[in-house]
């Protein structure tokens, strides 16, 4: 992956997040009411938080678990819960303020939320790392390259998604419909499952992975692949 591309790339990323939509995601990832639209997204997103749930033990005590663009903190939450220290960390810091200000006081000592570069060594290393929808801007190749840096400070799975190339989310993507103009989110670059996989089992860095799960999510609006890869 060239630095240069995953930089322009999060630069992008930071801009629409934390400024352009940071009020329409605030809104979404809350109890109030929203769109049509909006509520489709929303429903997706639960339960794609939930998949990504299942995929690890009911009890993380001990665990150290990456969230990797945490966005305003509900998949940190539900890690903490299971009693997991969650490195919980996003581009905009205005949406990890808005993640501190929500989590509960009673498990704010299992979550450090950090506004800056998922892929920072700083981190540390993990047991398990989650990315929920935060590689689906990257090319295809570059979605790969940000696993291989990830998997370098993970010691036994990740859980990420993708946008699952199909012809309705193409077509979304093409006309603009994911989200109001106002507040459209940077192109979506879908990939299907196989594409996914090759390019995971040719990796040079993931010679030690295997893809161990995978599931579509579709709720009109919201189209999205879970796929998890666990080291061997």
């Amino acid at each position: 992956m060239s630095t240069l591309r995953y930089e322009k790339k999060r630069s992008e990323l930071e801009e629409y997040f934390d400024r352009t939509a940071a009020q329409a995601w605030a809104r979404l990832t809350s109890d109030a009411p929203v769109s049509g639209i909006r509520a489709t997204v929303r429903a997706g997103r639960d339960e794609t938080r939930a998949i990504l749930l299942s995929r690890l033990p009911d009890d993380l005590s001990g665990r150290r678990i990456l969230d990797a663009g945490c966005g305003t903190g509900a998949l940190a939450v539900e890690l903490a819960k299971r009693g997991a220290h969650v490195i919980a960390v996003d581009l905009s810091p205005t949406l990890t303020d808005l993640a501190k200000q929500r989590i509960d006081p009673s498990l704010s000592h299992l979550v450090e939320f950090h506004a800056g570069d998922m892929l920072d060594p700083k981190f540390g290393i993990f047991d398990y790392v989650v990315c929920m929808d935060s590689v689906i801007h990257y090319q295809g190749g570059d979605k790969v390259s940000v696993l291989s840096k990830l998997a370098q400070n993970t010691q036994e799975k990740i859980i990420f998604t993708f946008a699952p190339s199909t012809f309705a989310l193409e077509l979304m993507i093409r006309t603009g419909k994911l989200f109001p103009k106002k507040d459209r989110s940077p192109f979506i670059v879908p990939i299907s499952e196989e594409t996914m996989r090759q390019q995971i089992m040719s990796a040079d860095d993931l010679q030690d992975w295997e893809v161990t799960f995978t599931q579509k999510v579709s709720s009109m609006f919201y189209k999205s692949q879970t796929m998890e890869i666990t080291k061997q």
